[in-house]
């Protein structure tokens, strides 16, 4: 847009040629936006607000009268206030970087070669931090004069120009440096030489249980040799005794089912027809002693008939011998029934006696 300007980030627009900008500023000064700007009656310039840097290199001299060469660098910028952007752009506008390094450096190396002059080198090289905050500290208010800011101090370098003072001050921490470290040297030596000897001896000890080792695993081998040497006819002799321990039991088991079959063959049938023959003996005895029997009680039977059917007779013939006797009867009638009862019973007795004596001939074994 036509009369409207902008700054950038890094930049502060000063606006001059109409009334004048806050805090009785000359012109206006314009921070992080923009400003319609009248064209022809207004004028638009631009500071930059980026950091610069500037270096020095002086020759001081220390309290004790020595020459040292100093070099340091400066960071600084222009300032963010009003008043500051307003001082810096009075005075360095036209060629802004360089007028303000040069201005810068001045003042810095006044105050450098002053306060190197109240300090001794020890200190200076000892305390080279507080030499800087002195130096920042001397300059910041004439830095802030002419509206610039200091961001940082730092002392880069510090020489005697080969004097050797600073080699002489050296000299003693360069000595303890050097006899901490052959120091540390010789502990090393001796670390490493005892290392070494522990190393070969632990070589030596390997070697030795390795010969140990090797010779154990000889003596096996030759102990495996050997066996697998003697495994042949022991494997041998093994194998034979196993097949005649196997022949042998296989004769028993034959032995046995021969025995078996034998058994199945001949004694169990011939002790099946024995005991089929004494079974037909005991049968035929039995029934030979059964018809004997038989015959016997067929007999007694007969023989009883026969006793029965005499007995009449026998009273018959004993009562006609008791008729030819001359018995007298004397109680009557009961008398005679005694007398006819007794003959009965005699005739009864003489049954008995025959059938006794038949058994008794037909119970003696037969000739």
């Amino acid at each position: 847009m036509l009369g409207y300007h902008v700054p950038a980030p890094d930049q502060a627009m000063l606006v001059s040629g109409g009334r004048g900008g806050k805090d009785n500023a000359p012109f206006r000064v314009i921070i992080g936006h923009g400003a319609f700007v009248l064209p022809l009656f207004r004028k638009v310039r631009y500071l930059s607000l980026a950091m610069f840097e500037a270096e020095i290199g002086e020759r001081c001299v220390t309290k004790q009268a020595i020459q040292l060469d100093v070099r340091a660098v400066i960071a600084f910028k222009v300032a963010n206030d009003t008043q500051s952007i307003v001082n810096a752009a009075q005075r360095f506008l036209s060629e802004q970087e360089r007028e303000m390094s040069v201005l810068t450096g001045r003042i810095f190396s006044g105050h450098l070669r002053s306060i190197v002059g109240s300090m001794t080198v020890e200190e200076i090289i000892r305390e080279r931090q507080k030499l800087a905050d002195e130096v920042l500290v001397a300059s910041k208010v004439e830095m802030s004069n002419i509206g610039l800011w200091v961001d940082s101090f730092q002392i880069q370098h510090i020489d005697d120009g080969n004097l050797g003072y600073i080699a002489a001050l050296a000299a003693p921490h360069n000595a303890a440096v050097q006899r901490d470290a052959s120091i540390a040297q010789a502990a090393a030596a001796q670390l490493a030489a005892q290392a070494e000897q522990e190393s070969q001896r632990k070589q030596a000890e390997y070697q030795r249980e390795t010969a140990i080792l090797k010779a154990q695993y000889q003596r096996d081998i030759d102990k495996a040799n050997a066996e697998a040497a003697q495994a042949g006819p022991l494997a041998q002799a093994n194998a034979l005794q196993e097949v005649l321990t196997a022949q042998a039991e296989q004769a028993r088991k034959q032995a046995e089912l021969r025995e078996q079959q034998l058994q199945a063959e001949v004694v169990k049938p011939a002790l099946a027809e024995a005991e089929r023959v004494r079974i037909l003996a005991e049968a035929e005895a039995d029934r030979t002693r059964i018809q004997a029997e038989a015959a016997a009680s067929n007999n007694r039977i007969a023989l009883d008939q026969l006793l029965i059917e005499q007995l009449p007779e026998i009273v018959k013939q004993s009562s006609i011998g008791l008729s030819n006797a001359n018995l007298t009867v004397l109680n009557g009638p009961d008398g005679v029934s005694e007398i006819v009862n007794g003959m009965v019973g005699q005739g009864l007795t003489v049954f008995n006696s025959l059938q006794k004596a038949l058994s008794s001939n037909n119970d003696q074994p037969a000739d």
